[in-house]
């Protein structure tokens, strides 16, 4: 799905959604330079892969978090993580870098992603904005919409605190 497709299916589903159109930004520096609405729900999107390329794994955090891989692999069982390459990344969810995102996951044929959500994104405002499969937009969406849409598509979920 494109960005176009990402709006009318929220449209078609009767998700509640906001759109922050923006200059093109590739990571979270570029991103804090753009004008949000609501900075304290701003993702930040990894995308890793276990280190025989067998697992694949979306973790979403709020923008000003870090996300330590090692202490991740020890909470979940995982085996070594790395990021993703370029080419795992458009090959599995057909996006480039910087635009890396859980609607990605809706192009994930294979259903291979597991998504992990830091579950602070469930706290007032209840809020989350990420990339509609481009970053020159951030979309604002009910976090358990997110779920559900991802539940829905046949990804595992894993709501837990990051």
């Amino acid at each position: 799905m494109n960005k176009e497709e990402i709006f009318k299916f929220l449209n078609e589903g009767n998700f509640w959604y906001e759109i922050t159109e923006h200059k093109a930004v590739y990571n979270m520096e570029e991103l804090s330079e753009v004008d949000l609405p609501y900075p304290e729900a701003d993702a930040k999107n990894l995308f890793v892969r276990d280190d025989k390329k067998r697992n694949y794994y979306l973790i979403s955090v709020q923008g000003d978090k870090r996300v330590d891989l090692k202490e991740f692999k020890a909470k979940h069982e995982t085996r070594r993580l790395s990021f993703a390459s370029e080419t795992d990344l458009m090959t599995v969810m057909g996006l480039i870098p910087g635009a890396v995102t859980p609607f990605g996951i809706l192009n994930d044929t294979e259903c291979i992603v597991q998504f992990f959500i830091d579950e602070d994104f469930l706290k007032d405002p209840g809020l989350i904005g990420i990339h509609p499969n481009d970053n020159t937009a951030t979309v604002w969406v009910k976090t358990e919409d997110l779920i559900a849409i991802i539940k829905q598509h046949g990804n595992q979920v894993h709501v837990t605190e990051i």
